[in-house]
């Protein structure tokens, strides 16, 4: 549940890496602003790039005391040592990730613009519910997650809350108050200097 904390930054990946130089990019975020989490969010289905992308990233975020998690894929977080998995599917597969990677893993859900979506997957376990896009888009169906269903989570629900998507440095000022976390991503990795993009975006950081 939100408080009068700052919300923490929780970094996604571009769904697309280099492995030559995106470490390098990371780590240089990493040493230059808190992130409490990274997220691998890369759009192949390959297992060997996926595994070959969380190896390289776990190594610069475990160096870093930053928690690492991947994209949908339950097997490969266990497998690799990561520290949980984020799903892409709402409450459907939490118990069985929560009983494949045990108690420790952090197991969380997107949800999109539902509450519905979100109060089961809090129901089921999870250890934080992301909604989004928070900002204007024209991917998906191109609709948002609306700013009261994070005011009416922060102060009804106690599972973390994660706003993301099409993030806008007036929209995280909003959000800032009635989130748990703030989740960039393309809006930062598309600049040349995603370190400088992420202060824009969140400068409470």
């Amino acid at each position: 549940m939100a408080d009068t904390e700052p919300p923490q930054t929780y970094l996604i990946t571009p769904p697309e890496i280099d492995l030559k130089t995106f470490p390098d990019r990371l780590a240089r975020v990493l040493d230059g602003a808190p992130i409490a989490c990274v997220r691998l969010a890369l759009a192949t289905r390959d297992e060997d790039r996926l595994s070959r992308a969380a190896d390289a990233l776990r190594e610069v975020a475990h160096a870093r005391d930053v928690a690492i998690v991947i994209e949908t894929h339950i097997a490969l977080a266990e497998r690799l040592g990561l520290d949980g998995v984020h799903l892409a599917d709402g409450a459907k597969s939490i118990r069985y990730a929560r009983k494949t990677l045990g108690n420790d893993a952090i197991v969380g859900a997107f949800c999109g613009t539902s509450r519905h979506d979100g109060l089961n997957a809090a129901e089921a376990g999870a250890d934080y519910v992301a909604f989004g896009p928070v900002g204007e888009t024209l991917l998906g169906d191109g609709s948002r997650a609306p700013l009261d269903l994070f005011e009416w989570w922060s102060e009804v629900i106690e599972v973390p809350v994660v706003a993301e998507g099409a993030l806008t440095p007036e929209l995280a000022a909003t959000l800032a108050t009635i989130t748990d976390f703030l989740a960039p991503g393309e809006e930062i990795w598309r600049e040349d200097d995603a370190l400088a993009a992420l202060k824009r975006l969140l400068p409470h950081i």
